[in-house]
């Protein structure tokens, strides 16, 4: 199982940036592909999961509004679309796989805490960092 993230640097705030994983190893289809960061000194969050067949994405609450996950099966790849990026934004970023979101969804919104045990396998990491 290998997922690789690409996609991050310096960006200024307000800007945009697109976040790739591009997964082997796996059926891409039979997992969530979520996308976690984590911000230096603060735990592991939990941003969005899509499933690729149907294309079911859940968000974490509060970033449906300038994230957007998607998945492409052609390419086995998924990706998270940032924009109106801010300082608190500056993370490192992952993207992993579960048989199905970690976390308690309602109507594509999901509360709680993870760990690295909640998710099969992980990639190594893409920096973000949003500064002017």
């Amino acid at each position: 199982v290998q997922l690789v993230e690409s996609g991050g640097g310096l960006v200024q705030p307000g800007d945009s940036l697109r976040l790739s994983c591009s997964t082997s190893g796996f059926t891409f289809t039979n997992y969530v592909i979520n996308w976690v960061r984590q911000i230096p000194g603060k735990g592991l969050e939990w941003l969005s999961g899509v499933h690729p067949p149907g294309n079911m994405i859940w968000y974490a609450e509060g970033t449906r509004d300038r994230f957007s996950a998607s998945s492409d099966i052609s390419s086995n790849t998924a990706y998270l679309q940032m924009t109106g990026l801010k300082s608190e934004d500056t993370a490192q970023y992952f993207c992993a796989i579960s048989r199905r979101v970690p976390l308690a969804c309602v109507s594509g919104v999901c509360r709680g805490e993870i760990t690295r045990a909640s998710f099969a396998a992980w990639g190594q990491g893409t920096q973000v960092t949003v500064s002017s």
